[in-house]
């Protein structure tokens, strides 16, 4: 939409209030609202301002003061607030400058598109990521000098068969919470609900259903879109998932790994490239892939411990990437094998649906900066014709000791993967798309306000190991 059918949006939804949504570089959305009157032609120029200084890895206070332009194609009415709003996502702008500001995760995303149509190897990326979520009843957490602790209770628990009063039974088991019908699946409706809100407000859903954990682990999938289309999608997909559950008085969580012995959540991420039209990644190669794929695969696995820091972004991403836990920590490529980083997925032969699909990431992941770092990684497969080497169609669990050694893995915890980051960065600055200054503020935003926080905190288990030591 333009900024004069945005008006007429307002106009016949009779919206009151417009709210502008950004995202921090963490990965949060935040929001400023204001009455109706505010929204004029001009203020899709001019913007509004706003102050950064407390926005997380964002500027000093000592240059807060930014502007907010909201974007006209990103408009839709708010399903959630009681007074009518229209939303948009606003793009951060330098008032003295009018350039756009680098950490502005949105930026990023929108570099690395033009980065690709420049590059000349193809005009559109596409993604499509997965994201894993679950559902619980009731969370309690607190940390401080002499305590610390969490507990997470959800009527779907499996640890709840055992409970004397209002048991009913039905709970999927431990790893076995996939496709289970109701009443085993708890949350057919509320699932389904919540995709009625999506489509309401344009999110494009192709299905939905329970997970393989127990506890409430559930998957809505949305259709692919441009990068910077599917990482709007995802903050706007996590929000009607937060929003809808909050309603129905039960607490979402995008951890990766919430519960110890279960399944964590992930993001996989579904990529391809297009020329006028036409897919780029179908072809004659190995599991139908172009050597254009193939290269981008190369890119993909070479850069894999550094990306790591960006798509794995957590200290607890490192309790879900974990080897022999069927978990997509082995840098390799496959046609089926889920537990190699990249897999080819084979439902369709037709050329429009042959993609790659990337399984490390999480939902902890600020979208905007995994799908970016992805792409940039995966242009210098193609440009610089990395090899991806062998693929991995073995199950990884009958390989010998020799075999697994000669399989490089993922980091093993957000410390060694911000040192991968910082060693292997040089790929994610081509046409400035990330900034060097960009990059030492998010490794040390991550190492001093999570890596470092985390590790310096006792944990609950190290009593039961240690108190009596």
């Amino acid at each position: 939409m333009t900024a004069s059918q945005v008006l007429e949006m307002a106009k016949s939804q009779n919206a009151r209030q417009i709210d502008i949504r950004f995202t921090d570089l963490p990965g949060l959305s935040q929001h400023i609202s204001y009455p109706i009157r505010q929204l004029t032609e001009d203020a899709f120029e001019e913007g509004f301002g706003i102050d950064g200084s407390s926005i997380r890895g964002w500027a000093a206070i000592n240059e807060s003061d930014m502007l907010l332009i909201p974007d006209p194609t990103s408009a839709y009415m708010d399903p959630f607030f009681e007074v009518p709003t229209l939303c948009m996502v606003g793009d951060i702008i330098d008032p003295i400058t009018r350039q756009r500001y680098d950490r502005d995760p949105r930026w990023i995303a929108k570099k690395a598109e033009m980065f690709l149509q420049n590059s000349g190897l193809a005009d559109t990326a596409y993604f499509g990521a997965e994201a894993e979520f679950f559902i619980f009843d009731n969370i309690r957490f607190d940390q401080n000098a002499h305590s610390g602790f969490y507990f997470i209770d959800a009527e779907e628990g499996r640890w709840n068969s055992s409970r004397a009063e209002n048991n009913l039974g039905y709970r999927p088991r431990y790893k076995e919470g996939y496709f289970p019908l109701p009443p085993t699946d708890h949350y057919q409706d509320l699932r389904a609900e919540m995709v009625e809100v999506m489509l309401s407000v344009g999110l494009d859903i192709e299905c939905h259903h329970h997970e393989v954990a127990t506890g409430g682990q559930c998957e809505i999938d949305q259709r692919f879109n441009t990068l910077v289309k599917s990482a709007d999608n995802m903050m706007l997909y996590k929000y009607c998932v937060r929003n809808v559950a909050y309603q129905y008085g039960k607490t979402v969580t995008f951890m990766p790994k919430p519960l110890f012995g279960d399944n964590g959540s992930g993001m996989h991420v579904h990529q391809s490239l297009w020329r006028s039209g036409t897919p780029l990644f179908a072809g004659e190669g190995y599991a139908g892939l172009s050597q254009m794929a193939l290269w981008y695969i190369g890119g993909l696995l070479k850069h894999s411990r550094a990306l790591s820091a960006i798509i794995a972004p957590t200290t607890n991403s490192y309790k879900r990437l974990v080897p022999g836990y069927e978990a997509p920590v082995n840098l390799a490529y496959s046609r089926r094998n889920r537990s190699a980083a990249v897999r080819i997925p084979m439902y369709s032969a037709s050329p429009k649906a042959k993609r790659v699909e990337y399984r490390p990431p999480d939902p902890s992941a600020n979208p905007y900066l995994a799908f970016s770092a992805l792409l940039m990684a995966g242009i210098d497969g193609i440009l610089n014709k990395i090899d991806p080497g062998e693929s991995l169609d073995k199950d990884i669990y009958d390989l010998s000791p020799e075999e697994l050694k000669k399989v490089p893995s993922m980091p093993a915890s957000l410390d060694e993967a911000l040192d991968c980051l910082d060693s292997d960065h040089d790929f994610l600055l081509k046409g400035d798309v990330f900034t060097e200054e960009l990059i030492e503020a998010f490794v040390s935003y991550k190492r001093k306000h999570e890596a470092e926080a985390v590790r310096l905190r006792p944990h609950p288990y190290e009593f039961a190991l240690y108190y009596d030591i």
